[in-house]
């Protein structure tokens, strides 16, 4: 284990619920030698100050007391600052590790010439696969084939290549280059994240990994797709509680990416169109948003 690289996790907590005490405890168990830095905006849940109760004698564990909600970028950007390893595990509250992870992550990255991020294949707690593990940049061509159904034709049409690939479960447990891998765990050396200089603060709150992946790959360094590791992703916490909230920072999210990457938005038209579209869908799903939290209290 001491010949292992120190690897700093970095956890965003906001209001994230119960289960961000058994993702510490999970990473705490780690084979690898391992940090722990809680980046806390101004959570009033109590899982923060649990995670103190429980592991406030663990000199490996720190919490950053933001005192106020930065948004996940600004969170992470932050415990990077104060960070000692050479490495970085950008966690979210609701994934859990197995002892071999780390170990496993960083037996790939010493093989990944130029490596700017490594991710996983992230499962459901039904051990079903989130599409979003291992994905295509959503320009506006892809998005369309994607949402229209066209994208299933892609084996005879390539142009129609939609942003979710159509891998099957041997593929999905290989290892790969990638466009863009889930910012629910992404793994990066220390210079790289640097180099890049961190997350972009101006998303608040998704997108930031798309944006992530895409500057890191500008920049010359490879986007890798660890198949054959999988992490649990409980979905739970902040999201559930403000998916209002949620939802209008997703979609704030989509529009400064589509902005900034996609060729699209160079046409004015289409741009209009886009943001027309995006903020009409958020409209139409704020009252199923709404219904969906009631009928969760009911």
């Amino acid at each position: 284990m001491s010949s292992l690289p120190l690897t700093s996790v970095i956890i965003v907590a906001a209001d994230s619920g119960p289960g961000l005490v058994e993702a510490v405890r999970t990473v705490l168990a780690s084979e690898a030698p391992v940090e722990v830095l809680i980046s806390d905006n101004a959570s009033s849940d109590g899982s923060v100050a649990a995670v103190a109760a429980a592991f406030g004698d663990d000199a490996r564990v720190r919490i950053v007391y933001n005192g106020k909600n930065l948004g996940f970028g600004a969170g992470v950007n932050r415990a990077a600052g104060l960070a000692r390893g050479d490495y970085l595990l950008v966690l979210n509250p609701d994934c859990l590790l197995q002892p071999d992870t780390l170990p496993r992550l960083q037996a790939q990255a010493a093989t990944i010439p130029g490596l700017g991020v490594i991710g996983v294949r992230i499962q459901h707690p039904d051990g079903s696969d989130e599409l979003a593990s291992i994905r295509r940049d959503p320009t506006l061509c892809r998005s369309v084939a994607s949402l229209s159904g066209l994208a299933r034709l892609a084996d005879r049409w390539p142009r129609l290549q939609g942003v979710d690939l159509a891998l099957d479960l041997q593929a999905r447990g290989a290892d790969q280059p990638a466009e863009v891998i889930s910012g629910a765990l992404m793994y990066l050396p220390r210079a790289a994240f640097d180099a890049v200089s961190g997350f972009d603060e101006g998303y608040f709150l998704h997108c930031e990994d798309l944006d992530l992946c895409r500057r890191l790959r500008d920049s010359g360094y490879a986007v890798h797709y660890a198949g054959s590791i999988a992490v649990i992703h409980g979905k739970g916490g902040s999201s559930r509680h403000r998916p209002v909230f949620v939802a209008w920072h997703k979609h704030r999210g989509m529009w400064r990416w589509f902005r900034r990457f996609d060729p699209a938005a160079r046409n004015p038209l289409l741009a209009a169109l886009v943001f027309a579209g995006l903020w009409a869908r958020f409209v139409l799903l704020v009252p199923w948003l709404h219904w969906r939290r009631y009928r969760r209290k009911r």
